[in-house]
């Protein structure tokens, strides 16, 4: 079904539609002249964001911004508040006032392809910021983490946390996935599986509930609301007298809706306490839970170098250079492998909060208290 809207999407919005990264068919063998297609310093960059309901994204644009601005471009930052048809409409119109270089962190990776076009036959590279735009030719590179390893390291945590490699169990646990419009979801989710299925076959951890599949465990658009619906009505039906002993969770704010769900169920007390849970993207809210005990773990991507590759993809093209890659393998969006550049997470909890995310400016203690 979700299919089905995106491709609607892709006709109905065939006409409104465009992306990130504009500059250089020079680059790319577009047939212009290597002036118009490059743009140059001075150019405006075009930068759509999904949303501010997630600190993170606002921490990427600020810093796109101010890191652009250095190297003596102008930005046209966007945010398009989870709506796919704002995004498309923002990207139109970034467009046709002649940004010349257009970075994009989708909504729905698969909603873009028109766009791409249109972006294509006006001379504009797109560079996908962080989600991979699928089913499109005209993707030209891709900025993002190890998002794989992301997946890994959550599960590491809860196979550290119970002891699983010293045999101890049997454990219940949920697992939750993010949106399945996301292509990074089914990388965070095979991560994690290709460290916990050995326990699960092994019947140390038990999933209670019997959800599995990742089409089961999805949350669409990251909802917080809806994970904390979900935890909420697995409770009710499948745990009883059971305790859940842990939880994967891919995204802080999503983890903040189960832990929501598990106290109002009576967790979070010394008589039933609460599961080890993991998260992602150290928002100060989830690293204050960190802190309380309530949250157990949540995987740091450090967005300021991430913003800073995806400058230096631009500065690149922008001035016909060619971006630095580390990665020609992993992200095949459907259409053709998108060479990326992929930095490495960080997991996070108590024994290592001000080190990763206080001493590094990330946070500050203001941020936590």
């Amino acid at each position: 079904m979700r299919h089905a809207r995106a491709a609607q999407l892709r006709v109905t919005t065939a006409v409104t539609t465009v992306l990130i990264l504009a500059a250089a068919t020079a680059c790319g063998g577009g047939g212009t002249s290597s002036s118009s297609a490059h743009g140059g310093k001075g150019s405006t960059v075009g930068i759509a964001m999904p949303t501010k309901t997630s600190l993170r994204w606002i921490v990427d644009g600020q810093a796109m911004v101010k890191q652009f601005g250095a190297k003596g471009y102008k930005t046209d930052l966007r945010y398009a508040n989870n709506d796919i048809d704002t995004q498309v409409s923002q990207i139109h119109k970034m467009i046709a006032q002649g940004d010349k270089l257009l970075i994009i962190s989708a909504i729905d990776g698969e909603a873009l392809g028109e766009v791409l076009l249109e972006a294509r036959d006006a001379g504009v590279k797109v560079i996908a910021y962080d989600r991979l735009i699928l089913a499109s030719n005209d993707v030209s590179y891709y900025a993002s983490f190890d998002n794989f390893k992301v997946g890994q390291l959550q599960a590491e945590y809860i196979v550290d946390k119970l002891g699983l490699k010293n045999g101890k169990g049997p454990f219940n646990i949920e697992l939750f996935a993010g949106s399945p419009d996301d292509n990074n979801t089914q990388y965070f989710y095979n991560g994690s599986m290709s460290i916990l299925q050995k326990y699960i076959d092994k019947k140390q951890l038990v999933i209670g509930s019997g959800q599995k599949r990742i089409t089961q465990v999805n949350t669409l658009r990251w909802d917080p609301g809806i994970a904390q619906a979900r935890m909420k009505d697995i409770l009710a039906t499948s745990y009883g007298s059971q305790h859940v002993d842990a939880v994967l969770s891919p995204y802080d704010g999503i983890t903040r809706g189960i832990i929501a769900a598990l106290k109002a169920d009576g967790y979070g007390t010394p008589a039933k306490p609460l599961p080890v849970i993991t998260g992602q993207d150290a928002e100060a809210a989830s690293v204050k839970l960190i802190l309380s005990g309530e949250q157990s773990e949540t995987v740091y991507k450090d967005n300021r170098k991430l913003a800073r590759v995806a400058v230096q993809m631009g500065d690149a093209i922008l001035t016909g250079g060619k971006p630095e890659i580390n990665d020609t393998k992993q992200y095949d969006n459907g259409n053709k492998i998108v060479p990326a550049y992929l930095l490495p997470p960080v997991s996070v909890d108590k024994t290592n909060y001000k080190r990763e995310l206080i001493d590094t400016g990330y946070l500050t203690p203001a941020d936590l208290k």
